[in-house]
């Protein structure tokens, strides 16, 4: 895993370009600290920085070129079956001189072309560049488990795996208002858009072929359209999901480098965990607590897995403290606003982590395949016409007048009932909008002056269209699959990179193996969703292979007590810098009127959202840094 950037001039503006190429490979170097090398030639010159997991000799660093010189790669990732594929090669007289994923993968390229994108399992975003025909193609796998972003003018195409990699060749940084109004209902921005006009990201499964100034994208792997397809008994689909998940742990356990797991004490990491074991008789474990909030630490579960497992394990407890340090470096890394809070403790979990270990499993990704948040349970409940939401709407009015924040335990239940009533009477979009956002539209056009004309509404409004367009209410798989295209790869995968990434740790992903997906979206939803199970299948799957204790547990989640630091040691920073009245009014972003009300909810009252004051922090914090300017924007229009 490493980091990768590049430029395609079109022209001779666009090679002068060039000089920012070492920068921007610098603004990577996080991501890969064992070597960082340039490539130019003609129109393209192409950036590396190494994290050195398979074949650690310096003959496999990159840029890689082939012996003829013709082709050139630079790689982020992994090719799980990469000796499969060199067997394959070999057969065909091709000669290598490494033992390298990367010249594998290379050498693939150039006998298979783009079909042979099918072949790969892994994870990965590359750009192979060909100097006979000065054209470029680059290209990201199925689930969009490694980011690539790319910018592009009249001059010259850029690319890298983080938007700070472009911003070192400095680009232009004009404000997407349409990303911003989705950033602060989702706390992400969907792909293909970013927070910055002219800058994308490739959407998974997806790549692109340049040549000259002609740019074609095209989508080589789509998820399954059809769900439920499976027709085997649920006992046989358990044996399936058993030996498909046996079969993917293998092939992530190939490493030259030391490699563990996370185990939260949850199922999934746990069943990563047992299996991997399997494989590393002295695998390490790693999990985090919370000292100040025992409510919500879990550890004794992890600890328990690992007695039974017979892991080395790793406790680390985390106190307040620790976690509001962790977010002084966690900002900077921010290429555009990302507010899902959760990933203040996955950054400090990787870098613990790293300090033991390069590589480590996770258990990412079976929450949305196998329905296993309690949005699901609210959507199955209301689908099959369960008390639950009918007694919540008829306690509606009273909940009207109840606290509801997430900020306490009865104040989360008043507000868990209320959206549940409320999503209850809404149409199947509609209520796959409501449960998975944060925010609705009429608060965010109350709350963003950006949103100023009928032409950015109407934008907001086609991309939600666009991202909801699937959810119509047939079958609950269909909710799953737009959160795997949707939530997966735009929130949690995104910050597993970047948190994980930001300490050189490789993060691998059992679950989000093609065809455990594949698999997981050809069952019927009630394999996995039933009247008393989430996640079903896995439950039932690994209850003989797992402790006892973990089947049917409730879970409990995190919240990040950020409430506390907003009023203390960030009061000053929100008052008098970032949410100053005088800013805010040369900002020109929000409308002045409610971050005024907003500040007098937080400093004198119990009833703001925590979740949403951090996103506007999270946004003014990467204002700030980047030096944005409405004002300079509209100039240049």
């Amino acid at each position: 895993m490493c980091g990768i950037t590049g430029i395609y001039a079109y022209n001779e503006v666009g090679r002068f370009s060039m000089i920012n190429l070492l920068a921007a490979n610098n603004a990577l170097a996080h991501r890969g600290p064992d070597a960082g090398l340039l490539f130019d030639h003609n129109r393209c010159g192409l950036g590396h920085r190494r994290l050195a997991v398979i074949d650690l000799s310096s003959d496999a660093n990159q840029p890689m070129t082939d012996p003829t010189g013709r082709y050139t790669i630079v790689f982020n990732g992994e090719i799980y079956n990469f000796r499969a594929l060199r067997a394959a090669l070999e057969g065909r007289s091709a000669k290598f001189r490494t033992q390298s994923d990367t010249e594998v993968l290379l050498q693939w390229l150039i006998a298979h072309g783009t079909e042979g994108l099918q072949h790969l399992h892994g994870f990965f975003a590359f750009a192979l560049y060909d100097a006979a025909e000065e054209s470029l193609l680059l290209a990201r796998d199925r689930m969009g488990i490694k980011p690539l972003v790319w910018y592009e003018d009249e001059d010259k195409f850029l690319f890298a795996s983080e938007i700070n990699g472009l911003l070192a060749f400095r680009i232009p940084r004009r404000l997407d208002r349409a990303s911003i109004a989705q950033y602060f209902q989702l706390h992400y921005i969907p792909a293909p858009y970013t927070a910055l006009q002219n800058v994308y990201k490739l959407p998974p499964g997806c790549y692109m072929r340049l040549k000259g100034r002609n740019r074609e994208t095209k989508q080589w792997y789509a998820l399954p359209e059809r769900q439920g397809t499976f027709t085997g008994s649920y006992e046989a689909a358990c044996k399936e999901l058993f030996r498909l998940m046996k079969q993917s742990v293998a092939e992530r356990m190939v490493a030259d480098v030391p490699l563990g797991t996370f185990l939260s004490g949850g199922i999934d990491s746990s069943v990563v965990t047992g299996l991997a074991k399997q494989l590393k008789a002295d695998l390490q474990t790693f999990s985090i607590g919370y000292a100040d909030e025992p409510f919500f630490d879990e550890t004794h579960y992890a600890e328990m897995v690992a007695r039974h497992f017979g892991t080395h394990h790793h406790t680390f407890k985390l106190r307040n403290d620790d976690l509001f340090a962790a977010v002084e470096n966690i900002l900077p890394l921010m290429g555009e606003p990302f507010a899902d809070s959760s990933a203040i403790p996955y950054y400090i979990l990787s870098q613990k982590t790293r300090k033991q270990v390069t590589v480590a499993l996770s258990g990412d990704g079976a929450d949305e395949l196998f329905a296993g948040y309690q949005k699901y349970r609210a959507e199955w409940m209301i689908r099959n016409n369960a008390w639950q939401p009918q007694l919540a709407k008829l306690l509606s009015p009273l909940l009207q007048h109840l606290p509801q924040s997430r900020n306490s335990t009865w104040a989360n239940r008043f507000r868990r009932m209320q959206r549940l009533a409320e999503a209850a009477r809404m149409n199947p979009q509609e209520r796959y909008w409501f449960l998975t956002a944060f925010m609705p539209e009429k608060t965010v056009l109350g709350m963003l002056q950006t949103i100023d004309s009928e032409e950015v509404i109407s934008e907001v409004m086609r991309r939600k269209a666009a991202l909801t367009q699937t959810v119509t209410g047939s079958d609950l798989n269909e909710i799953l699959l737009a959160d795997t295209r949707l939530v997966l790869p735009n929130d949690m995968l995104h910050k597993a990179d970047s948190m994980s990434m930001a300490h050189a740790l490789e993060v691998r992903v059992p679950f989000l193996d093609h065809r455990v997906v594949e698999f997981a979206l050809s069952l019927p939803a009630e394999y996995k969703i039933n009247a008393r199970l989430n996640k079903r299948i896995v439950q039932d799957a690994f209850r003989s292979f797992l402790p006892a204790a973990l089947y049917n547990r409730p879970k409990k989640g995190f919240e990040v007590p950020l409430l506390t630091a907003f009023r203390t040691e960030w009061r000053n920073l929100l008052e008098n810098k970032l949410l100053s009245d005088d800013f805010i009014r040369e900002q020109g972003v929000f409308k002045p009127d409610y971050i005024r009300n907003l500040k007098k909810s937080l400093f004198e009252s119990n009833s703001v959202e925590q979740n949403h004051v951090w996103a506007i922090m999270v946004f003014q914090s990467w204002w700030q840094r980047l030096g944005m300017n409405l004002a300079a924007e509209t100039e240049e229009e």
